[in-house]
């Protein structure tokens, strides 16, 4: 009985020490998270309810949320972020697994490639990518108006980013090839883990090449994709490096979106508070569109 005791006991000493060693090693990463994650989303709640300029630190209560509600620019810039999001997410993922479906299939060095040429915008700079396809929708001498002319498409230059009806979806489209690069990876990965017996089973069954996706391999990459709608949501609704390079928000605030409006409010107008308040509604309307793609992963799953 002493014995077992004494087994226990330094059962429990040992694993002791390697919590003690796992938090010490773990130290560096959670004080950089508290440090520049937690303290300053805790700050942004707190200063959302002040005044918070460069003369001015005073409490105003709920007059900034007050505001936003009445502010059109913001509702123009939040239905904007919406549409950005509701085109760019379902495209890019279903794009995305389309192509892994696609490339995971060729030989090896053919995958690679593939993989390789896909996800070349995402390593390379945002500023360098925005030049480009700012030359690209040139009004004047751009390589979209130069091809859809000699195609017979238009018939005179378009200013591609100083039309209101236009200037969006360009924003869309650039966001999408700089999004779809880490989804295929992932999704060639995930496809390589599927369990191959089954597969081979069901087909020997007669199953067809739907059936065994919707079956067999569809639940199996669900974690991959759920990761994906959620990184690719968040980034959607983070879009900012392109409206600040190509439009400034403009034409009459056709490509204003959260994030951009926040960088104007706070940095430009130095409206900290205001700009404070929109990061907060930002967080919570990003944190209910996650927990909507987590439920109806979890459906699907179940």
């Amino acid at each position: 009985m002493q014995k077992t005791i004494d087994i226990s006991r330094q059962q429990r000493a040992i694993r002791r020490r390697e919590n003690i060693s796992g938090y010490i090693f773990m130290a560096p990463s959670l004080l950089f998270f508290a440090g520049f994650v937690i303290f300053p989303m805790l700050m942004c709640l707190v200063t959302s309810f002040f005044n918070y300029s460069m003369t001015d630190f005073s409490f105003i209560g709920l007059s900034n949320y007050n505001e936003l509600v009445a502010d059109p620019i913001f509702g123009k810039a939040l239905v904007n972020t919406v549409v950005l999001v509701l085109v760019s997410v379902p495209f890019t993922c279903f794009f995305s697994l389309w192509v892994g479906s696609v490339i995971y299939n060729l030989n090896e060095k053919v995958t690679s490639f593939f993989r390789c040429v896909f996800y070349l915008p995402v390593v390379t700079g945002s500023v360098a990518v925005t030049v480009v396809w700012k030359w690209i929708f040139n009004s004047y001498y751009g390589l979209l108006n130069f091809v859809f002319k000699n195609l017979g498409i238009i018939n005179q230059n378009v200013n591609w980013l100083g039309n209101t009806a236009t200037a969006l979806w360009c924003i869309i489209v650039i966001l999408l090839t700089t999004s779809i690069g880490q989804p295929i990876v992932l999704y060639v990965s995930a496809l390589a883990n599927v369990d191959h017996s089954i597969v081979e089973a069901a087909e020997v069954d007669g199953a067809t090449d739907l059936q065994v996706f919707w079956r067999i391999k569809w639940p199996q990459i669900m974690p991959t994709t759920l990761y994906i709608l959620v990184i690719t949501t968040i980034n959607s609704f983070q879009c900012f490096a392109l409206i600040q390079l190509l439009t400034s928000g403009g034409p009459n605030n056709s490509t204003q979106t959260i994030m951009y409006y926040i960088y104007y409010n706070a940095f430009k107008l130095n409206r900290y508070g205001y700009g404070s308040a929109m990061g907060i509604v930002l967080a919570v309307i990003i944190a209910v569109f996650s927990a909507v793609q987590f439920k109806i992963a979890k459906t699907d799953n179940g």
